[in-house]
């Protein structure tokens, strides 16, 4: 488990264990005792969040192929400048900044050993609790005093239980026991019969059946099992402690319900028969004891004591506080997807689509592939999954940046150039002044940082929104969010983007489109021209995310594609043009 996931199952645990607890204070009159116990039931459910797959959490926006949706944004990430990588592909020179990361592979070694070993010593007291069981379960004795087995049918036939549970007893216990999954067996110590009553029989068996018949027990492994993934947090324990008191309680009042007012300090005075002869409730068991701590005992007592008949505005009230405790635990939802940097994935179902393996171009790489044929609305997709994966688009995205700049007046179509403000950089062609058609020849990262930098940032938020760009995040400054950064956008977005700017379906001005299909012109040969550019992101000296993007323009039709490749250490826009010029080749696009 990473840092990240550590942090989010953290925060996600204690924020509801907090937040139940406060429910429990705020509303004790207003709350029955089950609804009070099945307040529980919530953060059971919340804590299975940070474990879900990505897809049932996932806040990301699904697209189909005839809208662009937008998209909630992801949490920004801090990038620096520290040097540039060069690559070379056949039409055009590929060159990219290196960004910095904190790298938290060590700190993840560390907290995986840690909270592995955690888990582990959580699962040897787990199974010695089961083995403890086991040792009860192999002394057990059935029952053979047919007036007890009757007195127990009699229970079983009021609460309309019809499975089988064994009635047995043990020399090892010294109070009741519930225990099973299969078969069921509720636990007397051996010859309780004698030194009990009948009525004392009966309110022992009201209180065990009602543990069966609310499914206690399978309760109790879902909770020895958070209680282990859990380990370190110890509102989690404190948590657990709560709910156990609370089942016992919510058990009580559904025996005493069913019982006389005359019987209410019978029933207490049955469980504190056996207050003496109990052992302390072990946590990591999967059984349901008739009394566990002094502490918790003192509290059933009380609540026995006060015990009322539920009237129905109490029910009510009860159901609307724990409607609006699900409130809250949905609106965990998008916080966990959010905190937990998970994969940010559309959605995408055309129904002219076709789907083929073209993993032969991409070997060594995690790769997509997708074409678009203008005249037949189709996709051609190589690894949809990928496809649908927002990544960073780096340089790829100067494509939009220069739109906006010319939108906006900070460039022209006359006037693009800036001027180079001498500092230094590792590419000598960058080390000059530039316009539109050399900074987007040569990826010149500076000239399109300052096209940005001379727009206030809510006037990108608008352009970014108004062509439906990825998931449309520019929370990272004006500076670095399309550098490995907050921008995020997923190949088949890239082609559908592309071309709406191809049709000017934005409505932008028509010489601006003019002009950047131009400057992104690369080469004509046989009757088509092919017109694209690279990206690549690089993180702590590392190529790790690979764009080529374009299309292909000839006399009867266009090809729009997207090449997306990833490794850890290897994937430039270079690679991704010479891989996309293969497959354009021997599809005899181009």
């Amino acid at each position: 488990m990473s840092a990240i996931q550590l942090a989010i199952c953290l925060f996600l645990s204690s924020f509801l264990v907090i937040i139940i607890l406060l429910f429990r204070k705020i509303f004790k009159h207003h709350l029955s005792s089950g609804w009070q116990y099945n307040l529980w039931f919530m953060l059971l459910i919340g804590l299975t969040l940070p474990f879900l797959p990505t897809a049932l959490v996932d806040i990301g926006s699904p697209i189909t192929w005839s809208e662009n949706p937008n998209n909630l944004p992801s949490s920004p990430s801090n990038s620096t400048e520290n040097f540039i990588t060069e690559g070379e592909g056949d039409w055009v020179r590929d060159f990219s900044v290196s960004v910095s990361r904190i790298d938290l592979t060590f700190l993840n070694s560390v907290l995986n050993i840690l909270w592995g070993s955690g888990v582990l010593v959580m699962l040897i007291l787990t199974i010695h609790s089961w083995m403890n069981l086991q040792r009860i379960k192999k002394s057990i004795n059935f029952i053979e005093n047919q007036v007890v087995q009757t007195l127990f049918q009699n229970c079983k036939y009021r609460l309309r239980i019809s499975k089988k549970v064994m009635l047995v007893e043990s020399p090892l216990i010294k109070s009741p026991v519930t225990f099973g999954i299969f078969k069921i067996y509720i636990v007397l110590p051996r010859n309780a019969e004698i030194w009990l009553s009948r009525d004392e029989l009966t309110y022992i068996f009201l209180h065990e059946l009602h543990h069966f018949k609310y499914k206690d027990i399978a309760t109790n492994h879902i909770v020895n099992l958070f209680q282990i993934l859990y380990w370190y947090n110890p509102l989690i324990w404190v948590a657990f402690r709560e709910m156990r008191l609370d089942r016992e309680i919510a058990c009580d009042s559904a025996v005493l319900k069913m019982l006389n007012h005359k019987h209410y300090s019978a029933y207490g005075n049955t469980i504190l028969t056996f207050a003496n002869k109990s052992f302390f409730e072990n946590r990591f068991s999967t059984a349901n004891h008739l009394v566990s701590s002094r502490k918790q005992l003192r509290n059933r007592i009380e609540k026995i004591a006060n015990y009322s008949t539920e009237s129905r505005l109490l029910k009510w009230k009860s159901i609307i506080i724990f409607v609006l405790l699900i409130g809250i635990v949905i609106s965990q939802i998008p916080i966990v997807s959010a905190m937990s940097d998970r994969e940010d994935r559309i959605h995408f179902d055309h129904p002219q689509t076709i789907e083929e393996d073209l993993s032969n171009y991409f070997h060594g790489y995690d790769a997509s592939f997708v074409l678009y044929d203008l005249r037949k609305a189709q996709y051609l997709i190589y690894n949809k999954d990928k496809s649908m994966l927002r990544v960073s688009p780096n340089s790829t995205y100067k494509i939009y940046s220069a739109l906006f700049a010319l939108d906006s007046g900070v460039i022209s179509t006359r006037d693009s150039l800036l001027k180079w403000d001498k500092e230094e950089h590792s590419f000598e062609e960058w080390n000059q002044n530039q316009n539109l058609y050399t900074a987007m020849k040569n990826s010149v990262t500076w000239y399109f940082q300052s096209l940005d930098q001379q727009m206030p940032k809510q006037t990108i938020q608008t352009y970014v929104d108004k062509i439906h760009y990825g998931n449309q995040d520019v929370s990272a400054g004006v500076k670095n969010y399309w550098l490995e950064s907050s921008l995020k956008i997923s190949p088949i977005e890239q082609v559908q983007t592309l071309k709406d700017f191809y049709t000017n379906q934005f409505d932008f001005n028509e010489q601006h489109i003019a002009l950047i299909k131009d400057t992104i012109k690369l080469e004509t040969k046989n009757n088509a021209t092919i017109y694209g550019k690279t990206g690549t992101g690089t993180v702590n000296n590392k190529h790790v995310n690979g764009w080529f993007i374009g299309y292909v323009e000839s006399q009867n039709n266009t090809f729009f594609f997207a090449t997306n490749i990833k490794s850890d250490h290897h994937a430039k826009g270079s690679i991704a043009e010479d891989i996309t010029k293969s497959i354009l080749e021997d599809k005899v696009i181009y």
